[in-house]
């Protein structure tokens, strides 16, 4: 064999290595892929079966499952619809306030003011659109931080919960037809606050990604600067999300005091944090980095189930806490491992 040839047979296994090298980091990166985007489901079923193989008898149960689905309802509506300003690159912290106040509004006009249920659901309504409105104009418009503004307006609505309820609990005279809608069955049986919560997330589905304006969203969110130099009106889009989550704020905040059928002070404040726990977990679920409904929708269930889960199994208060938190961590962090290459 002469010296060339023999030069080039010893040239070919490094190639040969390198290729390897190639093919094993491109499957590295489909694996991580994968794994950002289908994590926290892999997680949820973990939990699901997790939860089935220690309580056979109770948790795999349809009960159970419309258990779950009817709690989560009131979640799902305002982790929805705080979705929309978080793709803006917008915070609104007062929704948990305007919960408290929709629903007590409401109740007070029935009980104190002899008003027709839905008259006092307008009300509701029409106090949800003025917050949100509000928010939208101080931020958008006038420069305000998202953060403290909407801070600030949670607080003013909580003044304005205590004004009309005077922060008593009532519970005595609420319309029987304004109770039915959070108590009532209809389509195969199920509350009507699955349905709601349902109709809310397909309908935000829709804005976000299949229509106009949830595109123009989605490019303030990404980079206001240049959106603004295309034309879209991005003050006038900024107010709409905040509209958006204030009126679905007014929408819990009602079916919950119909649920109860009476008004209790503070009702939104446990939503707050659940809510923007829900949303950033669906951001590392089918678009990692993103928020959108669909995952929103399987961050609030993974949450629910977690809840149940552990409250079936007994467990001291603080032991839920623990395990709530640490499962959180590890479900967001196994699904991002992959999201750069994604």
């Amino acid at each position: 064999m002469s010296d060339s040839a023999s030069q080039a047979s010893r040239a070919e296994p490094p190639d040969e290595a390198g290729t390897r090298d190639d093919r094993r980091r491109a499957q590295i990166d489909r694996l991580n892929s994968i794994v950002a985007r289908y994590g926290l489901l892999i997680a949820f079923a973990v939990m699901i079966l997790a939860f089935s193989l220690a309580k056979p008898d109770s948790f795999p149960t349809w009960a159970n499952a419309e258990s779950i689905l009817t709690a989560a309802a009131p979640a799902l509506i305002v982790a929805a619809g705080l979705t929309v300003p978080l793709v803006m690159q917008d915070f609104d912290l007062s929704f948990g306030s305007m919960i408290g106040l929709a629903g007590g509004a409401a109740v007070v006009m029935m009980v104190d003011n002899d008003a027709a249920w839905p008259v006092a659901i307008l009300v509701a309504l029409a106090l949800g659109l003025g917050a949100g409105v509000a928010n939208g104009y101080l931020i958008a418009f006038l420069g305000g931080s998202s953060f403290i503004i909407t801070l600030a307006m949670g607080t003013v609505l909580t003044g304005l919960e205590f004004m009309f309820t005077d922060q008593k609990t009532i519970f005595a005279g609420v319309a029987e037809g304004y109770v039915e809608i959070g108590q009532g069955d209809s389509i195969l049986g199920l509350n009507n606050q699955i349905w709601i919560a349902a109709v809310i997330a397909i309908v935000l589905w829709v804005v976000l990604d299949q229509s106009e304006l949830g595109r123009y969203m989605y490019a303030i969110g990404g980079n206001p600067e240049a959106a603004r130099l295309s034309g879209v009106r991005i003050r006038q889009i900024r107010l709409v999300g905040f509209v958006i989550v204030a009126l679905a704020a007014t929408i819990v905040g009602i079916l919950l005091t119909a649920q109860a059928a009476s008004s209790v002070p503070n009702t939104g404040v446990p939503y707050l944090l659940p809510a923007f726990a829900a949303v950033f977990l669906g951001s590392a679920v089918f678009r990692p980095g993103e928020f959108n409904i669909p995952g929103t929708v399987v961050g609030v269930l993974f949450l629910g189930v977690i809840q149940t889960g552990l409250t079936m199994l007994q467990l001291e208060t603080f032991v839920i806490n623990l395990v709530q938190g640490a499962i959180l961590i590890v479900a967001v962090l196994v699904s991002r491992l992959g999201q750069r290459a994604a």
